[in-house]
């Protein structure tokens, strides 16, 4: 009951927002407003996505400036109505998406449905309740709104390359992580028979830690060996991190290559011989030589229909050499 007291003004904010969306769909008209929101081939959408940016750019630096302490003790009573107007406004635009588009169910489960959903209303039901300020975190969210506004949804096919690659190279990956792992382990009860408490090494887990740290070449300093035998072993373990560190970048690199050129023929040169077929002759261009089971001609792209002995140049040098 009391949590519904806190939450009582947010979910009146929330039906306000409800019916403000409604009303504006019934003035506007759903086709229109769709229009406006989801595209921004009209000049009334190009206002929309740029209003919209503007909007999201200040609630993050908002959200950014209200975390500094200092800033939040003095101007609480400034970031307090800044966050719920940007919050109410982020509401109102996704309630807005549900009513206007015309498969609301599949936008609500697309990925920027979700973002859209998570950054909106979500952080407004958290304004004010007991640990509200864990909202923060889903409030940068808005953030990853931008590609969408700013058309960066072209570079998803890159991205599904990237996952591509990483999801063929998982068992290798894999394999690396577990050889790492007992690495660590050895190395890590190594040096704690080696140095012991006098060192910092007071158990095995402070060396596996120790370990991690030093191997991967980040060396926090905080634990550190004083003998000389534990300093010929931390050398060996620095130096050993730098030829490991690469072996994981090697292995999604080839993947990518592989995913970027399923062919298997290296960008930038010519087909071999061998991968070349004397298939179909191009009508457009004339061209004879095409890779095997090529559907188009890779000179002219054309269209390659007929099967190979078909087309009307090779009937008639057959009938030249019949005659």
């Amino acid at each position: 009951m009391a949590a519904l007291i806190t939450l009582a003004p947010q979910l009146v904010l929330l039906l306000a927002l409800l019916a403000v969306a409604l009303l504006m769909r019934r003035t506007v008209g759903r086709r229109r407003l769709e229009r406006i929101i989801f595209e921004s081939d009209t000049p009334a959408g190009k206002q929309f996505d740029l209003l919209l940016l503007v909007v999201i750019v200040l609630s993050v630096v908002a959200v950014a400036l209200e975390s500094e302490p200092s800033l939040q003790s003095r101007h609480q009573a400034v970031f307090t109505p800044l966050e719920y107007g940007f919050s109410g406004l982020f509401s109102l635009e996704y309630l807005l998406r549900l009513l206007c588009s015309e498969h609301p169910w599949r936008y609500a489960r697309s990925y920027f449905g979700i973002i859209d959903l998570l950054s909106s209303i979500p952080p407004l039901l958290g304004l004010g309740a007991i640990g509200g300020k864990y909202f923060t975190v889903i409030r940068i969210l808005r953030l990853m709104r931008v590609f969408r506004i700013l058309k960066l949804g072209l570079y998803i096919r890159e991205a599904e390359r990237l996952k591509q690659a990483l999801l063929a190279s998982r068992r290798k990956i894999l394999i690396f992580l577990l050889m790492m792992i007992n690495l660590v382990v050895i190395i890590g009860a190594l040096m704690y028979v080696i140095e012991g408490e006098p060192g910092g090494f007071v158990s095995i887990p402070t060396g596996i830690y120790w370990a991690i740290v030093t191997i991967t070449t980040v060396g926090y300093g905080d634990v550190a060996p004083v003998t000389p035998l534990g300093r010929v072993a931390a050398s060996a373990v620095m130096l050993m991190g730098y030829s490991i560190i690469a072996v994981p970048t090697g292995i999604v690199t080839a993947e990518l290559g592989r995913t970027g050129n399923p062919s298997g023929i290296p960008s930038g040169n010519p087909p071999s011989e061998a991968s070349r077929a004397v298939a179909q002759r191009c009508r457009a261009c004339g061209e004879r030589q095409h890779l095997s089971g090529a559907s188009y001609c890779h000179r002219c792209g054309a269209a390659l229909l007929d099967p190979p002995g078909d087309q009307p140049g090779d009937q008639a040098t057959g009938s030249r050499a019949m005659a």
